[in-house]
């Protein structure tokens, strides 16, 4: 293969990287086109003719902006979350629940995985492309590397309780607004009560601000053991750092197996381990 082959091959491949990305997941029509090669339409510099009212018309009536998308409602997210006897309820209800527009771009509710009774509880941002097509948190690359570090500290999926701050995939993975978070905000609160973990721990520096309520950021927080109030549920909380962010900076992987060690010595010392 030649050099320049080779290197087009890696433009092409970070253009597909660069779509992915952005939220594209396939191509719309069954041949490729090449806009680039395309001629612009020529553009029409004649100004627009200027039509001057009749003396003594009235003024033409303003023409009203499109109106953007509605959003949802706080109180009624609150209402409906609090409604939630269960986590099978909590589950329909957000199957059900239109008010967060999130829901409509995503393919699936990402809900949660792991054991409802367990007494861990992971916390992470919002769900990623391979979560969105398969309806888990934590399934592609950085869910693999979650699974092996908690395999480090002799924990499983069958040992904690895995959820998302925002149960829906963002458009093109980009962070959650604050609106959107305001709305699903009761809903992970009504998780963590319907669990009742004795330690939750937060994965990345989004959830980290989300669940204790901080603009801190996760390097001078992580590692430190919190009392938090989630909801109506008191218990003892843990920012560390997030798989992805670990597959993209592996020398931050000391960090990491630090905290795990800190959880482990909690696990213990509440008899958990």
């Amino acid at each position: 293969m030649s050099q320049a082959h080779a290197l087009n091959n890696a433009e092409l491949l970070s253009v597909l990287d660069w779509y992915r990305a952005a939220g594209v997941d396939l191509a719309v029509g069954e041949d490729p086109i090449d806009r680039f090669a395309q001629k612009p339409p020529a553009a029409n510099t004649a100004a627009p003719a200027r039509v001057l009212p009749m003396p003594g018309a009235p003024a033409p009536a303003p023409i009203p902006l499109a109106a953007g998308p509605v959003g949802g409602d706080p109180t009624e997210a609150r209402a409906l979350a609090a409604s939630a006897q269960s986590l099978d309820q909590l589950r329909s209800i957000l199957e059900t629940y239109d008010g967060c527009g999130l829901k409509f771009r995503a393919t699936q509710l990402v809900f949660a995985d792991g054991n409802p009774e367990a007494k861990i509880m992971l916390i992470g941002e919002a769900p990623g492309a391979e979560e969105d097509r398969q309806g888990k948190p934590f399934v592609g690359r950085s869910g693999q590397l979650l699974d092996r570090m908690l395999a480090a500290i002799g924990l499983d999926r069958t040992k904690v309780y895995i959820a998302n701050s925002v149960p829906w995939r963002p458009p093109g993975n980009r962070a959650p607004s604050p609106e959107e978070m305001e709305l699903c905000l009761p809903f992970l609160h009504r998780q963590v009560e319907l669990v009742a973990p004795k330690l939750v721990v937060t994965l990345g520096g989004s959830a980290m601000q989300t669940v204790f309520k901080t603009s801190v950021g996760i390097i001078k927080m992580r590692g430190k053991w919190e009392d938090l109030s989630i909801g109506a549920h008191a218990t003892h909380g843990m920012p560390t750092l997030h798989p992805a962010y670990l597959l993209r900076n592996p020398a931050a992987k000391q960090q990491a197996w630090r905290d795990l060690l800190s959880l482990k010595m909690k696990m213990d010392a509440l008899g958990l381990g």
